[in-house]
């Protein structure tokens, strides 16, 4: 009887180099659709008297209100209780005395959450507000 030695099989082998460029796409992948869901969305109401704003303008300050009735306040809409919020529009009148103020309200906002921001403006003596709204749909 004759054996015969056939080639020895080697185990197989992962390439590791493959398997990290597909799990570092993959991480990519899940820290940009993560950063998504940080963003709080206002539904504007409509008006037919809605106009762009001017290019050449100071931009107002804006404090949101979204559907929950939270406020928030600035341009990195931070959300901030009532008072905080008087006391943040105090501060910035006293360093622009022209202040502008733009109310974003969802349109699923309470009333009674405008009103409140509408008195801190007041009492901190903003010399304009204006709401922000969209252009209602011609039919």
């Amino acid at each position: 009887m004759r054996f015969y030695v056939g080639k020895r099989r080697h185990a197989p082998a992962v390439i590791i180099v493959a398997l990290i460029d597909v799990l570092i796409v993959l991480l990519i992948f899940l820290m940009l659709t993560t950063s998504f869901q940080q963003h709080h969305i206002v539904q504007l109401a409509e008006s037919t008297q809605s106009q762009k704003a001017g290019a050449n303008e100071t931009p107002p300050l804006v404090v949101s209100v979204d559907a929950k009735g939270v406020f928030r306040y600035g341009p990195d809409a931070l959300p901030v209780t009532e008072d905080r919020l008087k006391t943040e529009l105090l501060a910035s009148v006293e360093k622009n005395p022209q202040l502008k103020l733009a109310i974003s309200a969802d349109k699923d906002a309470p009333f009674g959450q405008i009103v409140k921001v509408m008195d801190a403006a007041k009492e901190a003596k903003v010399k304009m507000i204006n709401a922000f709204t969209k252009e209602a749909v011609k039919q």
